[in-house]
C-alpha cells in the first residue's frame, strides 16, 4: 500500500458527515475526539452524490477548531501534523478493515490546547487507530 492521502479518501460529502453525526459511535483517545461510522457493505463511499468509490476503505475528516486555535497557521499546522501521521499509519487500519469487509467514516477533532510535537501525535496516532479496531469489534454485530 502506498503512503498517500488521496482526495477519495477525505471525507468531503454533507449528507455522510451530517449522518456520521447523527447516527456515528464516539470514541476519545487524547488528543482526538473521534466520531465514527462503518457503513453497510452494499453502500459505497462517494465524494459526492453521483460518484461511487471503489478504491478506499475509509473516508477521514480532520478537525482543528477556531475556538482552541485562534490563528489559522495554527489551525493548519494542526491539521497538517495530523493528517502526516494518519497518513503513514492509515496502512494498519486499511488492513483491519479488508480483513472485516467494512468500509469505515470517522472525523478526527483536535481537542488539546496545545500543539504537540510530530513524534508525540505519532504515538497517540497509533493508540488512536488500535482504539479504533478495538471499538468497531465491540460494535460489529455477529453474522449469523
Amino acid at each position: 500500500m502506498a503512503f498517500t492521502f488521496k482526495k477519495e479518501e477525505h471525507l468531503c460529502s454533507r449528507q455522510l458527515i451530517d449522518r456520521l453525526y447523527t447516527e456515528g459511535h464516539r470514541l476519545m483517545v487524547f488528543p482526538y475526539s473521534v466520531q465514527w461510522m462503518t457503513l453497510e457493505s452494499g453502500e459505497p463511499l462517494r465524494n459526492s452524490a453521483t460518484q461511487p468509490l471503489s478504491h478506499p476503505a475509509t473516508q477521514v475528516m480532520i478537525v482543528a477548531p477556531k475556538r482552541k486555535f485562534h490563528h489559522a497557521v495554527d489551525r493548519n499546522r494542526v491539521r497538517r501534523l495530523t493528517r502526516e501521521c494518519y497518513r503513514l499509519r492509515k496502512h494498519t487500519l486499511y488492513d483491519f478493515l479488508q480483513q472485516h469487509g467494512l468500509a469505515l467514516v470517522f472525523s478526527m477533532v483536535y481537542i488539546h490546547n496545545e500543539i504537540m510535537t510530530f513524534d508525540q501525535l505519532g504515538h497517540k496516532m497509533d493508540k488512536l487507530l488500535a482504539a479504533l479496531q478495538k471499538d468497531i469489534r465491540a460494535h460489529q454485530q455477529p453474522t449469523p
